[in-house]
């Protein structure tokens, strides 16, 4: 599952691949609590181990979604 945070003032998103198994509820509360608290810092585990946080007063936006597994890539059908 991917997660894209889009950073106030960056044009770059930061994405995070996470487990495919992530409890996308659990996931949502983290974002909300993140982005309710000016002094509060969303952290999230990638799926090789790494940590990465965004300061809640940052977060602009969140899109949570899983990635697409059918995309064909090269010429022919």
């Amino acid at each position: 599952m991917d997660i894209r945070i889009g950073v106030t003032q960056s044009v770059k998103e930061v994405v995070v691949e996470l487990d495919d198994d992530t409890d996308t509820a659990a996931l949502k509360s983290q974002v909300e609590k993140a982005m309710g608290d000016d002094d509060a810092v969303l952290w999230l585990t990638d799926k090789k181990g790494r940590e990465v946080a965004v300061l809640g007063e940052k977060i602009s936006y969140v899109e949570i979604g899983v990635p697409k597994t059918d995309s064909a890539v090269g010429f022919g059908s």
